[in-house]
């Protein structure tokens, strides 16, 4: 006896496999299953043969011994034995077995012997057929990672939340991202559950058709969705590259039909061999003194129905694999098309799929058609944008944002956020919001929700490309002040920055391309009606042509070039009301001479160039507004005797350079303000500088003074003297004479004491007194105590 338990482990399948099975699969399933019940009964039946020795003479032994045995006119209606009467065969039980086991191996055909047997093994080849695929390694892999990922988008409450809101998108007309967010913001709190996939197993028509009803995901359920977008994305990927499973699927369907071609043959050849009498001659006649017998075969007659019932299946199930076949090889299964899908739903860019990935969602499609639809909303792009943007409203609320609110260098209120996967809405709630500060956050697309911020004033672009829709561009075109871009390349910057006609600084950084460089070709500024302020970084070769559409009325103009040799700058000579202007870094080795027809010109910046020789500060005096002129971080080695032509200047700034003098001609420059000459290698000073009877702040720091000209002492209104990391020995007590003095630094010299006359520096404070502790603690208790005065 074999039990049908043993049997069961062909059959057992996970029940999520379902889902791959179309219907000519469950039905071959059904069949398989009846021929397999066929073989067992048959195997469990006792087989054997009967047989009695034949009495005709041998001269009719050329006629069967059965039919012998039959009469002549019933053998052919009744097909039963003749009754022999009055015989006797004269044979023990023994002999009656012998004859039995040794005509059931000689004269028995071997169909109608092992016929059951050959069902069972025929039956087990077509199931390891059918369920190869979803054992073998190279495809079970993808299978259950396909029927694990399906199953969770499935089930997975974004699905619904996506669905429902595009319906409900369809139903009331277009409407804008913002609306959507404002049903997510008025649902609800709740998640789909069981009860949820319950119902849109039972009523998959209302999931995309009834108005949604929407609610709120949490924040773990949005984490879940997010991941999941994460893990299609990569399996969409590796599944698209090879069409193993679509190969095997056609192997394994095309053996079926060799197989069932085969069997179908040989069955209907050898079934008529299924007889209920069998003649036997076996050479016996010593033992049994009989050589001819007639056998009666117990199980032929339910052998026969049982392979008739057999070959039927066997028909059915080839008929099953031959449509297969045609199914396979007629319709385009390695491409699967989403566009009912997109119709439907409105995801216009959910993308058609390739290879495996197609020819599993097209026997998804035999299963149920619902499990792709929700399936595709995580292919859509879209759908992963609005996920993300929900999860960012649940993550910064209002309140979380206006905590982040601080006050920005001019004054502004400022809210800056930073490395962030979008933007989230619920900053467009901050009506008080005058500064927006965005960096490092990635495809921002502004909503018209841009326009409750009515006192936006100033937008900072880190690199965080931005889409602006022309709703929102009118809305800021004359209100936005500032803006600042910055970007890989300058040819990234937003077309719409450069329509804001009420921009008034425009800050922008970036490199040029290589092939564009030496053009630097800047689009257009002539919308810039109000533009004071420009600020480039970046690599340009030259000033970009466009600056000469706001000549009129730019008054700032900062180009910051890190390093890259600037070499044109013949348009500088059109900005005729220019005030400011920074050259940094731009690898200047001369002052360019440009800058001299400057005759608005107030202040000049040349820091961090190559300068190594100031000759033409001469020609300064035709810039009769200029009162600062920074020369910081150069290689200027002297100053020439002609800077007394700088009557006007008021700042002057020399620092981190090789100077190693000061001309006394400085002492000239009555208006002068502020000198720093500090980071230099300045051994002493001119007395000269005590003509400067204007100056406030001298900084004198790292450099090499071991003393001071007393005459520096004369300037009665400095008020910021910075001696620090000289070689000082000593200060002289004429330092008293400095009434207005309130910052003294004196750390890092040579100084064994200081004098007492700091006392009569009424302004100077202990808090304005940077000096060695000991040195403070040497001065008489009365000048600590005044200094220590509030």
């Amino acid at each position: 006896m074999i039990p049908v338990a043993e049997f069961k482990q062909f059959t057992e399948q996970q029940p999520a496999l379902k889902v791959l099975k179309p219907w000519w699969d469950v039905l071959a399933e059904y069949l398989t299953v009846a021929m397999l019940m066929i073989g067992v009964f048959g195997c469990t039946l006792q087989d054997k043969i009967i047989c009695l020795p034949s009495h005709e003479p041998q001269e009719n032994s050329s006629e069967a011994p059965c039919q012998q045995l039959l009469p002549r006119g019933v053998s052919e209606q009744m097909g039963g034995l003749r009754e022999v009467r009055g015989l006797k065969n004269n044979l023990d039980l023994q002999q009656y077995s012998f004859i039995n086991q040794l005509c059931y191996e000689t004269a028995l055909h071997w169909y109608a012997k092992y016929f059951p047997y050959l069902v069972v093994i025929h039956t087990l080849i077509f199931m390891v057929c059918t369920s190869f695929w979803f054992k073998f390694p190279g495809t079970s892999s993808k299978i259950e990672h396909f029927i694990s990922i399906l199953g969770k988008c499935f089930d997975s409450p974004w699905t619904t939340r996506a669905l429902s809101e595009v319906s409900g998108e369809n139903n009331k007309g277009p409407t804008t991202g913002r609306a959507t967010v404002a049903v997510a913001a008025t649902a609800g709190p709740g998640k789909a559950g069981e009860g949820e996939k319950e119902k849109v197993l039972a009523e998959p028509e209302k999931v995309v058709t009834e108005p949604p009803a929407v609610t709120l995901l949490d924040k773990k359920e949005g984490e879940q969705a997010k991941a999941l977008f994460e893990k299609v994305k990569k399996f969409r990927v590796h599944v698209e590259e090879g069409d193993i499973l679509y190969t095997m699927y056609i192997r394994q369907t095309v053996l079926k039909v060799c197989k069932f071609l085969a069997i179908l043959v040989y069955n209907l050849v050898y079934v008529e061999k299924i007889s209920f009498l069998v003649a036997c001659r076996v050479e016996t006649s010593e033992v049994t003194g009989y050589a001819s017998f007639c056998c009666n075969h117990t199980k032929a007659h339910l052998f026969s129905k049982l392979a008739f019932c057999y070959i039927s299946f066997v028909c059915v199930y080839g008929l099953t694999c031959l449509y297969t076949l045609y199914w396979l090889f007629h319709r385009p299964l390695k491409e699967y098309s989403f566009r009912s899908v997109r119709e439907e739903t409105g995801m216009g860019d959910i993308p058609d799929v390739k290879n495996d990935f197609a020819f599993m969602l097209h026997l998804i499609d035999q299963y149920d058609s619902l499990y792709s639809k929700r399936f595709a909303v995580f292919l859509s792009e879209v759908s992963e944008s609005r996920l993300k943007q929900l999860n960012l409203n649940h993550e910064w609320t209002p309140e979380k944002l206006r905590q982040k609110l601080q006050r920005n260098a001019r004054g502004r209120l400022e809210l800056a956020l930073c490395m962030l996967p979008g933007l989230p809405d619920t900053v467009f709630e901050l009506s008080e919001l005058e500064a927006l500060r965005l960096e490092a956050i990635c495809d921002i697309t502004f909503p018209p929700g841009l326009s409750q911020l009515v006192h936006l004033q100033e937008l900072s672009l880190l690199h965080s490309p931005a889409r602006l829709p022309f709703s929102s561009q009118i809305f800021l075109r004359d209100r936005l002040k500032v803006i600042r871009v910055k970007c890989e390349e300058l040819r990234e910057v937003p077309l719409w920055v450069f329509g804001l006609r009420g921009l008034e600084e425009l800050h922008l950084e970036g490199l040029f391309p290589p092939e564009l460089a030496r053009a630097a070709t800047l689009e257009s500024l002539r919308e810039l009606k109000q533009l004071k302020v420009l600020s480039l970084r970046s690599n340009a070769s030259k000033v970009p042509a466009s600056v000469t559409d706001v000549a009129g009325h730019l008054q700032r103009l900062s180009l910051h070039n890190d390093g890259a040799r600037l070499l044109a700058l013949n348009s500088l000579k059109k900005l005729a009301v220019l005030r400011e202007l920074e050259l940094v870094a731009c690898g200047l080795e001369r002052i360019p001479h440009a800058i001299f027809s400057l005759g608005a010109l107030q202040e000049l910046d040349l820091k961090d160039n190559h300068l190594r020789s100031i000759e033409e500060i001469l020609s300064f005096q035709h810039c009769r507004k200029l009162v600062t002129l920074r020369l910081w971080h150069n290689q200027i080695a002297y100053v020439p005797e002609h800077v007394r032509k700088l009557r006007s200047l008021e700042q002057l700034y020399l620092s981190h350079n090789k100077l190693e003098t000061l001309p006394s001609q400085l002492g000239m420059c009555s208006g002068l303000r502020l000198l720093d000459v500090s980071h230099n290698g300045l051994r002493s000073l001119p007395p000269e500088l005590g003509l400067l009877q204007n100056l406030q702040h001298l900084a004198l720091s790292y450099n090499a003074l071991e003393a001071l000209p007393d005459e520096l002492f004369f300037c009665r209104k400095l008020r910021t003297l910075l001696l620090d990391y000289n070689h000082l020995s000593q200060l002289s007590p004429q330092v008293g004479a400095l009434r207005a003095l309130s910052r003294l630094e004196l750390k890092g010299n040579r100084l064994e004491g200081l004098p007492e006359e700091l006392g009569n520096c009424g302004g100077l404070k202990k808090a304005g007194l940077l000096v060695e502790d000991t040195l403070y603690e040497g001065l008489p208790a009365e000048v600590r105590e005044k200094m220590e005065e509030e």
